[in-house]
């Protein structure tokens, strides 16, 4: 039997079962839907994700305080200073070095309250995070020799202590306690619905260590919390992040493996934000197979029961000539019609979802789902495989009917 008349009886058949036919593809709709939303939803993520960690600048390396030295190893606290900063500027290939200490703190005014994270910088800080300025000025030299009471406001906690950030330069605001004149305001940078780098307030790097972390001195020199260190190009940071490394554990007297700081590039956040994010896509897309695979269960179960009831038809059609190889196509191809039209329906329905989900602002910022190419072919070859694979029974069971038997079947 030819190919269109295979087709057409397929879909004859699917015109006399209509309400079954729509209940059959239904499920097949739901799996693939579920599929393309949760990978895309996924992809979505990770690319906000790697926006995100670029978008805090370029060539980056952190420098970060590691395991604690206890005491009779010379340590118990942080081992991160403002000479080691020094010391890390003067090596080859980096461009600008940018410590700077952290905390959080109840931030006040004119009733308004708001916890957010403090930041003590250097003027460096602004380029080399890929900061700007709205409104106002950042923090200079002159500020961190007089340990000014100085602040510049990220856009959003501008926004939440005046209304809008026009306007608030000038303005007096309260940390811990403390006045604080507002000298500038930065442009927003948005976030990943997991940090916003708009949340934050910056202060001289000198004033925070005195009025809000407390003066804390490591042989002889004022701690930091981290150093941020700017590699000439991404090509030099590898070699960068080598020699700050052999440089602290000169300083520090720390043999290699017990490191009391860690020393960590963009790349290699990059990386881990790949393979947790990759992690989680496969998961959820897992999860979301199994609906495909419960899908496919109903189409062999419908397939068998379309079997029982073409029994005689069958029979009809093997005394009349037709072959087995003709049965087992004519059964199998219906399976494979309803998968691939449920796939189809559900790549929209998969799409849509997708698109809500974009809508959604998941704290202050919307993950923007990510519909590709290889999404839409992974959930189309799937659906096939699903109806490749279940449909092969039900057809191998109506082609190894007995034409005397099936005449027969009442």
């Amino acid at each position: 039997m030819k190919f269109h008349h295979l087709l057409w009886e397929a879909l004859t058949n699917f015109g006399a079962n209509k309400l079954r036919s729509v209940l059959t593809v239904l499920g097949i709709v739901i799996g693939v839907a579920a599929v393309i939303a949760m990978l895309s939803i996924g992809q979505g993520a990770q690319q906000g994700v790697t926006r995100q960690i670029q978008g805090m600048g370029a060539n980056l390396i952190y420098v970060r305080p590691g395991a604690l030295r206890t005491a009779s190893q010379g340590g118990g606290g942080n081992a991160l200073t403002s000479q080691d900063a020094e010391a890390i500027a003067a090596l080859p290939d980096v461009l600008a070095v940018a410590p700077e200490v952290s905390g959080q703190a109840r931030v006040t005014y004119l009733g308004q309250t708001l916890q957010t994270r403090v930041l003590g910088v250097t003027p460096d800080y602004l380029t080399m995070m890929n900061y700007a300025i709205a409104d106002g000025e950042f923090i200079t030299s002159l500020h961190l020799t007089a340990r000014s009471t100085v602040v510049v406001l990220g856009s959003a906690v501008a926004e939440s202590l005046f209304g809008s950030p026009i306007g608030a330069v000038g303005k007096t605001i309260r940390i811990r306690n403390q006045p604080f004149r507002v000298i500038g305001v930065l442009e927003s940078k948005g976030g990943t619905g997991f940090f916003s780098q708009d949340e934050v307030v910056m202060i001289p790097l000198t004033t925070a260590q005195v009025r809000v972390t407390g003066l804390t001195r490591y042989r002889g020199a004022n701690v930091v919390s981290t150093i941020t260190v700017q590699a000439a190009d991404a090509q030099t940071s590898s070699t960068v992040k080598e020699a700050i490394t052999q440089l602290l554990r000169e300083r520090h007297l720390t043999p290699e493996g017990e490191e009391d700081f860690t020393v960590t590039s963009q790349e290699d956040i990059l990386s881990t934000v790949s393979q947790v994010t990759n992690i989680l896509s496969i998961f959820l897309g897992s999860i979301a197979g199994v609906s495909l695979i419960v899908g496919g269960i109903g189409i062999m179960n419908i397939m068998l029961v379309s079997v029982v009831e073409r029994t005689r038809e069958i029979g009809l059609r093997k005394a009349l000539g037709a072959r087995r190889i003709d049965i087992l196509l004519q059964f199998w191809l219906e399976s494979i019609l309803l998968s691939l039209l449920g796939g189809a329906l559900g790549i929209l329905a998969g799409w849509g979802i997708a698109q809500l989900v974009g809508r959604v602002q998941l704290g202050g910022a919307a993950i923007t789902p990510v519909v590709t190419g290889q999404v839409i072919l992974l959930a189309t070859l799937f659906s096939t495989l699903v109806g490749v694979f279940f449909g092969v029974y039900p057809a191998a069971r109506a082609a190894s009917l007995l034409p005397a038997e099936a005449l027969r079947y009442e």
